[in-house]
């Protein structure tokens, strides 16, 4: 494993990217575009194999993630994206110049998996990059592009993550938009993941070209890591809409490095964020706990709604922090977020959380799943590393 990081961190070198100049009219780009292929309406919810399990993957992996998906209630949930990242591919491509899967750890194809997340009602990613190599050092993408997108569709792939390594210092959209324009034309609907890393603004162009971008570095199975990487998001929420979103990563919950406290805060600002939510547990063997948070309904349904509003920071007080994200039903989501080593009193009101003004208020706390009322005031104790979150709606007379 430690060798594929290091391949990361080279990337983030200086060979593996370029100093981009955007126009004007490329940082123009906001929540009212519309993304060319019409896909993710809603932030994309799936499984990728990179966090858990690294470039230790199988065709007997990939199956039997699919199989838990749908075992574990997952699919019923909403998840449905089964994707593999890197180091799927053999090491040279075949006479024809396609990529094809490594014999020993795929011997039955892509296609053959993707036929069989299928008939499970999923649907399969994959993954390249937009340079020489894949950051694990496999044949990646740069100029072949159109053959690559028209063989990931002859297998039946549904997703298409692209990352940034070994670029060899070549214009970035340029790279992303041949990409975007071979997926176009390959005769099936793929959603695309651009994984820029977030070093050139990809908010101000990815949104003409892809379903969503990567804003940070890759994240960590560690609550530093989760809130440095919220911090990156803030003033982000206006780029993000149906159909294109801002992506701060894939999710860590399960994967053992924090606590079910800090695994609920960072599902919970994940969709408050209105990011996809891409599991990266091994889903096999998920204690009641993370099955729990990742299943959370009241959450999710923040995550998905059909409004597509990307929730913001309201109010920052040090290691006390209000989030709100705005609903399509008018009602409005709160979260207290607590950074701090203490329980802590968090309270606001109906009217700053941006709310009209009604005789009472409905409250539903989206981890306890119980119901109260209001005047006005929303509050509550905010463990350390924790958060509080409430859906609130205004009540009729």
């Amino acid at each position: 494993m430690f060798k594929f990081s290091v391949s990361r961190l080279l990337c983030l070198s200086g060979i593996c990217f370029s100093a981009l100049y955007f126009s004007a009219s490329a940082q123009s780009s906001q929540a009212s575009s519309v993304t060319p292929n019409g896909l993710a309406p809603t932030p994309p919810m799936g499984w990728n194999s990179w966090n858990h399990f690294g470039c230790n993957i199988d065709e007997n992996i990939i199956k039997e993630m699919a199989d838990a998906m749908v075992s574990s209630g997952m699919k019923d949930a909403g998840y449905e994206y089964i994707n593999i990242d890197d180091c799927w591919m053999d090491t040279v491509r075949d006479a024809q110049g396609r990529l094809q899967a490594d014999p020993k750890r795929f011997p039955h194809g892509i296609k053959w998996l993707a036929d069989y997340v299928h008939s499970k009602g999923l649907k399969l990613g994959i993954y390249s990059s937009a340079g020489t190599k894949t950051c694990a050092g496999y044949p990646a993408s740069l100029d072949h592009e159109e053959i690559d997108a028209k063989t990931f569709a002859s297998w039946g792939v549904d997703y298409l993550k692209y990352d940034n390594c070994y670029n060899q210092g070549r214009p970035l959209i340029e790279r992303y938009q041949a990409m975007q324009q071979a997926l176009a034309h390959c005769g099936r609907p793929i959603v695309f993941s651009i994984c820029e890393w977030g070093l050139e603004n990809p908010w101000e162009w990815a949104p003409r070209l892809g379903n969503l971008w990567r804003t940070t570095g890759d994240i960590r199975d560690s609550w530093e890591s989760v809130m440095s990487i919220l911090d990156q998001q803030v003033g982000l929420a206006s780029y993000a809409g149906p159909g294109h979103w801002n992506d701060p990563d894939m999710l860590e919950v399960g994967n053992g490095g924090m606590t079910t406290t800090e695994y609920r805060a960072h599902f919970s600002l994940w969709c408050i964020l209105a990011a996809p939510l891409i599991a990266g547990n091994d889903l096999r063997h998920m204690s009641p706990e993370t099955k729990e948070i990742l299943t959370n309904r009241d959450m999710i349904a923040v995550d998905q709604d059909p409004l597509g509003k990307e929730g913001y920071k309201l109010q920052d007080d040090g290691d006390e922090e209000i989030w709100v994200k705005e609903m399509a039903d008018g009602s409005r989501v709160v979260l207290f977020l607590n950074r701090g080593e203490h329980t802590a009193f968090m309270t606001t009101d109906a009217h700053q959380v941006g709310l009209p003004d009604a005789p009472q208020y409905r409250l539903r706390d989206l981890w306890s799943h119980k119901e109260s009322h209001t005047e006005s005031l929303i509050r509550g104790f905010v463990p350390s590393h924790g958060v509080l979150v409430f859906r609130v709606w205004p009540v009729k007379s």
